[in-house]
């Protein structure tokens, strides 16, 4: 069956004690739930952005001045995007939609910076 080719899977994180976005070197697995003590894992969506960038979970894609966030619903079983202004607004994330974007930064990184704005 050559016509089907298995998905990379591949995972960052986001290091809450030290608050960095990281790539792993390890993963462990727990009752067949991949589990990363301290961290967040933010997987791959398997698209790229219009240089050519992996797009991962809870990533910020600009489209000129908007910005809006990637995730995964389970409800629909798919990978969306929404505006960062207007979550409860969201599309299925298509490759045609990834193309059109470049990816700005990570939610967790967004919201970093935010608070040391606000602290300055």
């Amino acid at each position: 069956m050559s016509e089907f080719k298995p998905r990379k899977i591949k995972f960052k994180a986001w290091d809450m004690e030290h608050k960095l976005l990281m790539r792993l070197n390890s993963i462990e697995c727990s009752k067949g739930e991949l589990v990363k003590k301290d961290h967040v894992l933010l997987q791959y969506t398997g698209l790229l952005d219009k240089e050519g960038e992996e797009i991962y979970d809870q990533d910020i894609l600009t489209i000129s001045m908007d910005r809006y966030i990637v995730f995964w619903n389970e409800s629909q079983n798919g990978w969306f995007y929404s505006p960062l202004k207007n979550p409860q607004r969201h599309a299925l994330f298509l490759e045609k939609d990834a193309v059109g974007m470049k990816r700005f930064c990570n939610y967790f990184e967004l919201k970093r910076s935010e608070e040391i704005n606000k602290s300055s």
